[in-house]
């Protein structure tokens, strides 16, 4: 109970943060709202060479792993601020878990993933995608834990780094080739040999072909495994790294 409470304490400061300066929400969200409106349509005359048959219910999936994971990993960037600001040194001199000041601030950017979220796959019916219910559920579950993921890596880099000018850099360096070859945008499969032998060494590729499964209602898959059992595996080693850092900034 008392580590719930720490969390939630957190947790509520932070998102006081959030309410207060929407910017960063709103900037997250609007990367994948313009693809979806600017870049899916260009989709429509190619989709039955993907094998689908409907552009959005195609396009959705990838866009709801690329909030996740475009917007949980600037989450460090506030981290960096509240440390130049002292803020991190005052709460380190609290009683408070070390665990506890990471899983507040991951509620915090998985609440906001949520919404953004929500709000994409309402914008994607709107614009004609279908899909299972119950797959868009375990599709969005999956983006929230890569999501939760990403911003636990993006806080361990920011205590590491400590300076916007080398984080920046290195989130972009790491964002290119995810972005590429994780068959966000389109589908490894028209791609040569060698290139789709690559991205079978990208995690992120095999949760993109797992939450595109689960919007079809199809379960029981190979990627719909691997996908889940990657995010999964994402998760756990990030929130390590995550804990690991903010108890080594203690020592």
């Amino acid at each position: 109970m008392r580590f719930l409470r720490e969390c939630f304490i957190v947790f509520r400061r932070q998102l006081r943060m959030n309410l207060r300066n929407p910017a960063w929400v709103i900037i997250g969200m609007l990367q994948p709202v313009l693809y979806l409106l600017l870049f899916g349509p260009l989709l429509k005359p190619l989709i039955t060479q993907f094998g689908a048959t409907n552009a959005y219910t195609f396009f959705v999936p990838g866009m709801l792993v690329q909030l996740g994971m475009f917007g949980a990993f600037f989450a460090g960037f506030s981290l960096i601020g509240e440390w130049r600001e002292g803020v991190i040194e005052a709460e380190r001199v609290t009683p408070a878990s070390r665990t506890a000041l990471l899983v507040g601030r991951l509620v915090r950017d998985v609440l906001q993933l949520f919404v953004q979220a929500l709000i994409l796959v309402g914008l994607g019916y709107l614009m004609g995608m279908r899909g299972s219910a119950a797959g868009i559920v375990f599709g969005v579950l999956l983006t929230l834990l890569v999501g939760g993921a990403c911003a636990a890596a993006s806080n361990a880099l920011a205590l590491t780094t400590k300076s916007e000018d080398v984080m920046a850099p290195v989130i972009n360096m790491v964002m290119m080739p995810v972005l590429l070859l994780s068959g966000i945008l389109l589908p490894m499969t028209i791609g040569p040999k060698w290139l789709l032998n690559v991205s079978d060494w990208m995690p992120f590729r095999w949760v993109v072909d797992a939450v595109r499964t689960a919007f079809s209602g199809d379960f029981a898959t190979s990627p719909m495994v691997w996908g889940s059992v990657w995010a999964g595996v994402l998760f756990v080693l990030a929130v390590a790294w995550g804990t690991a850092t903010f108890r080594k900034e203690n020592a």
